[in-house]
């Protein structure tokens, strides 16, 4: 592969990380139906105001940090990475691909988790859109950040 049409694939994956990402927090994630009767659909920007609502601050500070934050910081520091020819670019690469551990998906998977076994039998959890859209753009991300790591090793 050509070094034009690799820096070309490699911008477009950011670009489709981006998009996946944007729709992934705006579409919703899961549907959450109680005692068979009353349901609630939540996507991860809905969510979130409804943690401000409900005065969890704590919470909401995590899940917009790690969910987020990051993942917009990741994709700009990323895309200025592969787009520039200076080798200053390293320690932010390093920082991300330890923090990169840290965030989205994992914790996002871990609040479904807890939700899902703390209501058990009184409440089921239906998958949305949303998530995949938002996995897709954690695995690209991934991706991403392995290809653009090596171009400065």
């Amino acid at each position: 592969m050509s070094i034009l049409s690799r820096q070309v694939l490699v911008n477009l994956m950011l670009l489709v990380a981006l998009a996946s990402f944007l729709v992934g927090i705006y579409l919703p994630v899961f549907t959450l139906t109680k005692l068979l009767v009353f349901n609630n659909t939540v996507s991860i920007l809905s969510g979130l105001w409804q943690l401000v609502a409900e005065r969890e601050y704590l919470i909401f500070t995590l899940i917009f940090g790690f969910s987020i934050l990051l993942p917009i910081a990741k994709i700009s520091i990323l895309t200025v990475a592969w787009n520039s020819h200076r080798m200053r670019h390293q320690r932010k690469l390093l920082w991300l691909e330890k923090i990169g551990r840290w965030s989205m998906l994992d914790v996002f998977v871990v609040a479904l988790l807890i939700v899902s076994v703390k209501l058990g039998v009184l409440a089921r959890v239906e998958i949305h859109s949303g998530l995949y859209y938002f996995s897709a753009s954690v695995l690209l991300m991934m991706i991403i950040t392995t290809i653009v790591i090596k171009k400065y090793h």
